[in-house]
């Protein structure tokens, strides 16, 4: 052995090794950082010819296409990762890209586009019978009949689905349509023995998430379409759902609990994890167009903002698949009150609000002044008698106002009911804070509106509006020993309703201006429906209580009601386009409430304009038997891309290798013809007319005339003509032009005006908002 002596000059050699090591790792952690995950479609004849030399049996085209992008004299040590490829409904795939390979993909001859995947969000019984799908007497209107055997499919992408559950059982079912391309994927607590006959379809997908960074614990989650976050279970359900006998919430809201179309097929595509991603949204779609959906129902999106249609691939993803016949219902989204913030707007996708049903969860707060207000709660216990109210700092330390974690001090709160700001944090979590430090009770606050939309605490609770809320501050502010009783009433019915939601998003239409969004409200608020076996109410890991049906509030809670009411259409009407579908939801839904009034917003005190409710509030009955409908093709839904000037290939992302021809270039985007009129004016606009034209078939009685009845906005003239249209049969097509002014505006008209336009024939009224705008 021979003994080596460590000299100084070896300890300068091993050190600039070990820094050139260094060097090395943090080129590839670089490197690794830098990549990002793109949607990327392809023109599939250039890229075919390109690369037919490359392709084998044991190397598909999308991998020679990556495998060219790997520059082997870069320091780059991966190569790209591909998640998913599409090769039937749109060309392309998702891959995990560096910045240089992006830039060489680029380059490519065939390349269209790459878009940055990014992470969206969820938004999140009595129904039926408040929509009038059930009667009084037994009747069951378009539930009768031959109408109970449907083999209308249902594609639910969401969170995905718990299968046992008994409102996707398959008794008295047909077999499974033999049209059907579908399958039920193997995965965690999940095999093709639990689908059925409801049931048909099950599939999952997690790749864009796993790519944003996104972590699946296997404890808390299932890699699967088996749900656990209880989003998915509960629209599914609700748009497909069985009939159930005495479904309730620890005996709230009992009933009969039923999917809007009860015999329709379901399909799950689970796609959220506790987040989910545009790539993996975009490929369920795509596997529920190839599986052959009749109805997609999505729940969920991204915050409001003004990207352009051609660059959402959820927008291109939802033309392909009304191209292919299937309607498309997207949420909202829950970002209102404010204006702008509707999501998921394109024409071809029907764009849901939340609106209130005649039901309520009613608790009454009475302080210590005699004092009384109205608030919700689902708790069922007893009463809270004349106990201490803290609140701030005397309930704890720094974020003691909103109930954090770890900041209420037991000393304080032990014994008492609590008052709570929203913000933060969930309002379950708020309550699991109060109830670990001792609270006997939570008061929570509302900023603004009366919307009363409630969840299920782990204590005794109430919800109060801002006008009870703004009250309850005054005492606590001006009373040296605050005390307050809360009584839980249960479940009460006959309130005034409905009311549009304060949280659900509101127009104008951020991205496309001359389409008045959102299109529709429906029921979304304290909505029953089925919840996963194993899942809490309140979704918190401490709280062990189970439910077979729980009661959450959202857009998320009204799309799936129009999907389902779409799936009733479709199966009495099945040549029906997803266009004929929705002109028919839109042109017989109702502005006032069951008093006789006008639709209340939750959020301002007034009448709900078109930007809150869009054509007004579903009618289900009505919208089975519109009388005429607005139809719309798919090549009518590119002309008006080309009216918004987009350019050939930004059109082409929808139609590949279109070309816009001059004379849609010159149209109006105002001219689609689509069930509703946004006209636009620069601010001083006076004595400018804006004329479009819409085309009516006729679908009710084959000999009619339908005279037209004008709301007139304020600060506009309107002009019809004519004004008689007169059918002599069945499916004859009648067009019709309408001329609005701008005139001198006056102090009454602010930023926009509201009207309506209605073709009147007997008991037929088929109605256009208007909303008029300036800019």
């Amino acid at each position: 052995m021979v003994a080596m002596k460590i000299t100084d000059g070896m300890k300068i050699i091993n050190a600039a090794m070990m820094l050139l090591l260094l060097a090395l790792m943090a080129a590839i952690s670089t490197a690794s950082a830098d990549k990002q995950t793109y949607i990327v479609r392809m023109d599939k004849t250039k890229i075919t010819n390109t690369y037919s030399s490359l392709v084998s049996s044991t190397k598909p085209w999308h991998q020679a296409v990556l495998d060219s992008l790997i520059d082997v004299s870069s320091m780059e040590a991966t190569p790209p990762e591909l998640l998913y490829s599409y090769e039937t409904t749109l060309f392309g795939f998702a891959a995990k890209l560096s910045s240089k390979q992006l830039e060489s993909l680029k380059n490519m001859d065939g390349f269209m586009s790459a878009v940055p995947n990014k992470m969206l969000s969820l938004h999140t019984t009595r129904s039926p019978l408040f929509l009038g799908l059930t009667g009084m007497k037994g009747e069951k209107g378009p539930w009768s009949g031959s109408n109970l055997h449907s083999d209308v499919i249902i594609g639910v992408v969401d969170s995905g689905i718990w299968p046992e559950h008994v409102s996707f059982q398959d008794h008295g079912l047909s077999p499974v349509p033999e049209r059907w391309k579908g399958v039920c994927e193997n995965g965690t607590r999940f095999s093709p023995s639990n689908c059925n006959k409801k049931l048909i379809g099950a599939r999952y997908f997690y790749g864009g998430y796993i790519a944003a960074g996104g972590k699946i614990n296997d404890t808390e989650e299932y890699k699967s379409a088996r749900d656990v976050s209880g989003h998915g279970t509960h629209t599914a359900s609700t748009a497909g759902g069985d009939i159930v006998e005495n479904a309730n919430l620890f005996g709230l809201a009992n009933g009969t609990a039923t999917g809007m179309r009860y015999t329709a097929r379901i399909a799950a595509y689970k796609v959220c994890w506790p987040g989910c991603t545009s790539v993996d949204i975009l490929t369920a779609m795509v596997k529920a167009i190839e599986d052959g959906v009749d109805v997609l129902t999505l729940s969920l999106g991204s915050e409001s903002e003004a990207v352009p249609y051609w660059q959402d691939y959820l927008v291109i993803a939802s033309y392909l698949a009304f191209k292919s016949g299937i309607f498309v219902a997207f949420s909202a989204g829950n970002s209102g009150p404010d204006a702008y913030t509707a999501v998921n707007t394109a024409p071809w996708i029907m764009t849901v609000a939340a609106s209130t049903m005649d039901r309520s969860f009613v608790a009454i707060i009475e302080l210590g002044n005699g004092e009384t207000f109205e608030g919700s709660s689902f708790y069922t216990g007893k009463a809270l008698k004349g106990l201490p109210i803290v609140y701030g700092k005397t309930a704890g330390d720094l974020g003691a106002e909103y109930c954090l974690s770890g900041s209420l001090d037991p000393k304080l709160v032990k014994g008492k009911i609590v008052i709570c700001e929203q913000g933060i944090v969930r309002r379950t979590e708020k309550g699991e804070a109060v109830k670990s430090a001792g609270g006997a009770g939570i008061l929570i606050l509302s900023p603004e509106g009366e919307d009363l939309a409630n969840e299920v605490h782990v204590l005794p609770d109430i919800f109060l509006g801002a006008i009870a809320s703004k009250a309850v501050i005054k005492y606590w502010n001006t009373t040296k020993a605050p005390t307050a009783s809360i009584v839980f009433k249960r479940t009460m019915y006959g309130n005034q309703a409905p009311k549009v939601a304060a949280f659900s998003s509101r127009g104008p239409n951020l991205v496309g201006p001359d389409v008045i969004k959102p299109d529709i409200t429906a029921p979304g608020v304290d909505i029953l429906a089925a919840w996963p076996a194993e899942t809490s109410p309140s979704r918190l890991k401490s709280d062990k209580r189970r439910v077979l049906f729980n009661i959450i509030s959202g857009t998320s809670m009204s799309c799936p009601h129009i999907s389902g009411i779409a799936a009733l259409i479709k199966s009495k009407h099945k040549d029906w386009s997803p266009a004929a579908i929705k002109s028919a939801l839109m042109t017989t839904a109702y502005t006032l409430d069951n008093k006789g009034k006008p639709i209340a917003d939750l959020a301002f005190y007034t009448s709900a304009s078109p930007f809150a409710i869009g054509s007004g509030h579903v009618d289900p009955i009505k919208a089975t038997d519109p009388g005429l409908i607005y139809n719309i093709t798919a090549e009518d839904y590119i002309s008006y891309l080309c009216s918004l000037h987009y350019t050939d290939s930004q059109v082409s992302m929808f139609e590949e290798g279109y070309q816009c021809t001059p004379t849609e270039l010159r149209m109006q985007p105002g001219d689609l013809n689509y069930p509703s009129f946004a006209v636009n004016f620069k601010q001083k606009a006076r004595n400018v007319t804006f004329t479009y034209k819409r085309i009516v078939t006729n679908v009710g009685i084959p000999k009619s005339t339908y005279k037209v009845s004008v709301e007139v906005p304020k600060g506009v003239s309107v002009i019809v003509s004519p004004k008689v249209l007169s059918f002599t049969e069945l499916y004859e097509e009648l067009s019709y032009e309408v001329s609005f002014t701008g005139l001198s505006r006056n102090k009454t008209v602010a930023g926009s005006s509201f009207g309506s336009l209605v073709w009147v024939s007997g008991n037929y009224r088929v109605r256009s908002p208007i909303a008029v705008s300036w800019k």
